[in-house]
C-alpha cells in the first residue's frame, strides 16, 4: 500500500529535514493550525486551517481525501499527544508516515537537565488539569502540555505541594524562547503564552500525606457517607480485579466510588463506569474522582440491571452493591470477556447465601476477610472489629 498521508513534526522555528521539505513540495493538500501553515511559504498546495472542534475535519481526511497527497502539519512530535496518534489509530500502517521533530518535551527536559526517562508528561489540552492529581507526590518531575502556571500552582497548593519548583518553558526552539521561575504558592507571574511547557518538582508541605496509586489509600481521603469499600478490603478487592492497562472496570453499586477511583489511578489508560442509583452518591463520586485525579471516571445513574444496557463489554466487574438482583449475576457473567474478573463483595447474611449460590453455580473462590483496627479503651488499647465481608471472585474460562 503506497502511502497518500505524511504527518509532518515542525518546530518553533519552522525548519524542516530534507524528507519533510519533499513531502510538502509535493502534497496536494497541506493541513495545520494558522501558525503551522504560516510557517511552511513555499509549499503551492491548497490550505486548509484545523476548525474548532478539529474532529469534523479528521473524519472528512478519513472518508474522503484518499485520492489526494494530504500532509498534515503538527507541533513537535505527532505521535507524543498529538494528532499522530489519532490517525494511526484509524488507519492501516501503509497509509500514512509520520516525520517527527524533536518535542516540546524532549526540549523542556534539555533545558532543565532532566532525564525523559525520570519524567512524567501530562497533557491537559482539552483535559481537565485535575488529571495531574494523580502525578503529585514527593520528588517527582512533572512536565505539562496545556495548561497555565497559575494554575498549575494553585492546584499544587491546594493539595499541600505549595512549596513546588515551578517552571514555564515559552515558544521552546524558536526566537522568541523564553523562561519564567519561582514556587507554587507565591507564584505571581503575569499568564504567558499558549505555547508554554510548565515543569514541576514536587515538593510536599511537612504536614501533607502523600498518596501512592496503589490500592488502599486512606479512608479519609474520600468524601463519604459512609457507604464505603474500607481500605484494608479495598486493596484485596482490587488484588482480585487485577487493574491492567486500557481495561475497562464496571463498578456496580459504587457507593462513594472507592473501588472503580483506585482502579483509574493504576494507570492512566484505565477506565471505569461506575453505577450508582442514588443521585447523591452519583455526585459524590463524580467529586471524588476530580479530588484524586481521575475525572474521566463515568457515572451512570440508575437501577440494576437495567442501567447495564448499552455499555462496552468490561474487562473486569466489581459488584458492591445490588447483590439481590434477580438475574445480575448471570447479566455480568455473560457480559465479561474470557479472562474477566467478576469480583462481588457483601456484608449480610442474605449476601452470602446469594453469593454461594453464585459459587456453586460458577465456580471461583469464596473468601472472608475480617479486619480489626486498634482503639483506645479508657487509658489502654483494644481491637474494634470492622463488619466481616464475605467475597466471591472468578474468572470467565
Amino acid at each position: 500500500m503506497t502511502h497518500w498521508l505524511t504527518i509532518v513534526g515542525i518546530g518553533e522555528d519552522g525548519e524542516l529535514g530534507a524528507e519533510a521539505r519533499a513531502a510538502v513540495a509535493h502534497a496536494d493538500l497541506l493541513i495545520g493550525g494558522a501558525r503551522h501553515l504560516a510557517l511552511v511559504r513555499e509549499s503551492q498546495a491548497e490550505r486548509r486551517a484545523w476548525p474548532s472542534p478539529m474532529m469534523p475535519l479528521v473524519d472528512e481526511i478519513l472518508a474522503g481525501l484518499r485520492d489526494r497527497k494530504v500532509v498534515v502539519l503538527a507541533s513537535g512530535d505527532p505521535m507524543l499527544h498529538g494528532v499522530g496518534a489519532t490517525f494511526a489509530a484509524r488507519l492501516a500502517p501503509g497509509e500514512y508516515r509520520v516525520i517527527p521533530q524533536v518535542s516540546a518535551f524532549s526540549l523542556a527536559c534539555a533545558r532543565l537537565g532532566w532525564p525523559q526517562a525520570e519524567v512524567t508528561l501530562i497533557s491537559a489540552v482539552g483535559k481537565p488539569l485535575d488529571l495531574m492529581r494523580v502525578a503529585v507526590q514527593p520528588g517527582r518531575r512533572l512536565t505539562i502540555y496545556g495548561a497555565q502556571a497559575a494554575a498549575v500552582a494553585a492546584l499544587l497548593t491546594d493539595m499541600g505541594y505549595g512549596g513546588s519548583g515551578v517552571t514555564v518553558l515559552e515558544h521552546l526552539g524558536g526566537p522568541a524562547e523564553a523562561r519564567r521561575d519561582g514556587i507554587a504558592r507565591c507564584w505571581d507571574h503575569p499568564a504567558g503564552a499558549d505555547l508554554a511547557v510548565v515543569a514541576v518538582t514536587c515538593l510536599a508541605d511537612a504536614e501533607t500525606r502523600p498518596l501512592a496509586t496503589l490500592a488502599g489509600l486512606p479512608d479519609e481521603a474520600y468524601d463519604s457517607d459512609g457507604q464505603m469499600t474500607k481500605r484494608e478490603v479495598r486493596a484485596a478487592t482490587l488484588a482480585r480485579l487485577v487493574p491492567l492497562p486500557g481495561q475497562l472496570l464496571w463498578d456496580l453499586g459504587a457507593g462513594t466510588g472507592t473501588i472503580g477511583i483506585e482502579w483509574s489511578r493504576a494507570h492512566p489508560s484505565c477506565r471505569v463506569i461506575a453505577v450508582e442509583r442514588r443521585p447523591d452518591r452519583a455526585q459524590r463520586i463524580a467529586a471524588n474522582a476530580r479530588a484524586l485525579g481521575v475525572p474521566g471516571l463515568r457515572v451512570v445513574e440508575g437501577e440494576l440491571p437495567a442501567a447495564l444496557d448499552g455499555l462496552p463489554v468490561p474487562d473486569a466487574i466489581f459488584i458492591g452493591g445490588g447483590i439481590g438482583t434477580d438475574g445480575l449475576a448471570e447479566r455480568c457473567w455473560a457480559a465479561l470477556k474470557p479472562g474477566g474478573r467478576l469480583v462481588a463483595n457483601v456484608v449480610t447474611i442474605e449476601g452470602e447465601a446469594t453469593l454461594a449460590q453464585w459459587h456453586a453455580r460458577l465456580g471461583g473462590e469464596l473468601v472472608r476477610i475480617a479486619v480489626s483496627r486498634a482503639r483506645p479503651i479508657g487509658g489502654l488499647l483494644g481491637w474494634k472489629s470492622l463488619a466481616p465481608v464475605t467475597q466471591w471472585a472468578a474468572i470467565k474460562p
